[in-house]
């Protein structure tokens, strides 16, 4: 096989540039096995350049059913490589792994892909390939005894791909479509309203600190006697909590309305919200 012949190879194989994959072929003389891992350990160099790099962009997947379902972000630079096949293909494939694997992140990164080789070493010869650093970022697996999943993603980039991505998790034995409709309306408003927690008492204490230190900062300058600025501060405070809990939230397709006051009407003795999740690129 003639050494441009080898070259189009190496380059199918990897995806290299002509540059690259020649230099490889001559260096390697003309063994494709070795001149992929001349490749490989040049990529993991280009590759550690670019981790200094943000990466704010990428896509969230999910993957499952309505018993056990996951979803996984995967950054990139740009909302180019965003949408490029390689890239996409990549992050399917990852999400199905990530849904066996639990979200377990060690795990995840040690397991082996179709190619035969690992999930770390397919980021690596896909940042070498793109030229953008990629990182995997948060993952998360929802499966509870008695429930069904339900999930929502909102602008889709392929498939089971998206921006922003929705799973809750409903405790009933009821499976009826106003079930499974409320679940699809449920996981919408949650897209949209983006609540801190299920209740007031669940949303982390670091982030109710952090709200009573703007709160009162607002105060402090406002020339208001103490016992005033205390009840404003009260007030504020309760506000917060109700605006960014699930259950109390206004429900989005009808405002005058509670999440939990749509939950009570529909009449359903065991029905229960268990858990959500929602993660959205760039947040």
């Amino acid at each position: 096989m003639s050494d441009i012949e080898n070259v189009k190879k190496l380059r199918e194989a990897t995806g290299a540039g002509f540059k690259d994959c020649n230099l490889a072929i001559k260096e390697s003389g003309g063994d494709i096995d070795k001149a992929i891992e001349i490749l490989r350990i040049k990529g993991i160099s280009k590759a550690s350049k670019k981790m200094s790099r943000d990466a704010k962009e990428g896509v969230v997947a999910v993957s499952g059913n309505e018993i056990k379902t996951s979803v996984i972000e995967v950054n990139c630079e740009t909302d180019f490589v965003a949408k490029n096949e390689d890239f996409t293909n990549f992050v399917k494939e990852l999400s199905d792994l990530n849904n066996e694997k639990n979200s377990n992140l060690d795990d995840l990164k040690s397991s082996k892909m179709k190619n035969g080789e690992t999930v770390e070493s397919n980021v690596v010869s896909l940042i070498a390939k793109i030229g953008e650093k990629i990182t995997i970022g948060k993952a998360k697996t929802i499966e509870n005894n008695g429930t069904v999943n339900n999930h929502y993603l909102h602008t889709v980039v392929k498939d089971n791909i998206s921006k922003l991505a929705v799973i809750v998790s409903l405790e009933t034995k009821d499976d009826s479509d106003i079930v499974k409709n409320f679940g699809k309306q449920l996981s919408m408003h949650i897209a949209a309203s983006n609540p801190l927690a299920l209740s007031p008492d669940l949303i982390d204490q670091s982030v109710i600190d952090k709200e009573q230190e703007l709160v009162t900062e607002e105060l402090k300058n406002s020339g208001k006697p103490d016992d005033i600025a205390k009840k404003i501060s009260l007030g504020k405070m309760n506000k917060f909590k109700e605006e960014n809990s699930l259950l109390s939230q206004a429900w989005v397709m009808e405002p005058k309305k509670k999440v939990e006051d749509i939950v009570k009407e529909l009449s359903i003795a065991d029905l229960k919200i268990k858990e959500f999740y929602r993660i959205k690129i760039g947040e």
